[in-house]
């Protein structure tokens, strides 16, 4: 307003002058609008989608115990690391202590290294009846210097079927890396060192069925699937090379805990993984996920017209084709 006034008492006696003070005083004051605009514009945007939060490291104890083999499980650090061995006797697994309704679960693996052909190390999500529910992660082994295959699948009522294959863009047998579900109501995602590699978004409205009503363990395990992992069973594993070793840590748990029998999450709606911005991607995360089926993505059950003549309706959605 002062500016304004002052404008006004310049005007009578410098008029020209004074229309472009004005003129330019107007310009800047738009700019400075349309910034802020922007800037709103872009906070909405931004609130769309956003990453997971960074996982706690725990020791393997508070949230996981062994489920067989225990003698092949080795403990390092207090328990904040552990080992599972698989040799021509046995390999061995572990499962979360607690069931869990939605959340965000993430494990820091270190593959099995060298020869590893024959060999799977799994980490999923299970429920426990006929008609399960699952979220897996199944790292395929490898002869030495071939790439390792991740395999990941969806199962849901009992059915599966949803295999999608990528190479990794690193070794994962030279370092720690974070592998992690996010699963709400809205979507299970599956992130690589927090990059999203796959989603299933809930299409029960086109007839698709997705876990939401039956809590389900986490489970990690190292065993011998000479007869299908690697090259479809043709490369069997090399017994001379046990033991085969994977090495874990950072055992993060965030999710909404439940017993067996629980049909709903007494939290829905009320954690940080239940959030609108956790409802979807965001442009930039759509963006990850597509530099991953371009450069990496080997197989993907939604192109696969020979074992599947139909689309399945959940490949749109999930923006797999």
């Amino acid at each position: 307003m002062i500016v304004w006034l002052c404008l006004l008492h310049f005007s009578s006696s410098h008029p020209h002058t004074a229309l472009f003070l004005a003129l330019s005083f107007w310009e800047k004051m738009a700019s400075f609008v349309w910034t802020l605009l922007l800037g709103f514009l872009f906070m909405v945007s931004g609130a769309m989608g956003a990453p997971p939060r960074k996982p706690v490291d725990v020791p393997f104890g508070r949230n996981y115990m062994p489920t067989w083999a225990f003698d092949h499980i080795k403990y390092f650090n207090g328990g904040s690391e552990i080992q599972l061995h698989l040799d021509n006797y046995t390999g061995t697994g572990f499962q979360s202590k607690g069931s869990y309704l939605f959340g965000h679960f993430s494990m820091q693996i270190k593959l099995v290294p060298g020869d590893s052909a024959g060999t799977v190390t799994a980490f999923y999500l299970s429920s426990q009846n006929s008609e399960h529910d699952e979220i897996d992660f199944e790292f395929l082994g490898n002869r030495t210097g071939q790439p390792y295959i991740l395999q990941t699948n969806v199962f849901t009522g009992g059915k599966g079927d949803r295999e999608q294959r990528i190479y990794l863009w690193f070794d994962p047998t030279k370092a720690y890396h974070s592998y992690s579900v996010l699963w709400n109501l809205y979507q299970i995602v599956f992130f690589v060192d927090d990059i999203p590699i796959r989603v299933f978004k809930n299409c029960k409205d086109l007839g698709v069925k997705f876990p939401f009503n039956q809590p389900m363990k986490i489970y990690s395990s190292l065993w011998n699937a000479d007869d299908w992992a690697t090259r479809g069973g043709l490369e069997k594993t090399d017994w001379s090379k046990a033991p085969f070793i994977a090495t874990y840590k950072s055992f993060h748990i965030d999710g909404c805990e439940a017993s067996v029998e629980a049909k709903f999450c007494a939290t829905q709606g009320k954690r940080w993984w239940d959030q609108k911005e956790f409802q979807d991607l965001d442009s930039y995360q759509y963006r990850r996920l597509q530099w991953v089926r371009t450069k990496y993505t080997i197989y993907n059950y939604c192109t696969d017209r020979v074992r599947y003549p139909s689309i399945s309706p959940e490949c749109k959605r999930d923006r797999d084709i």
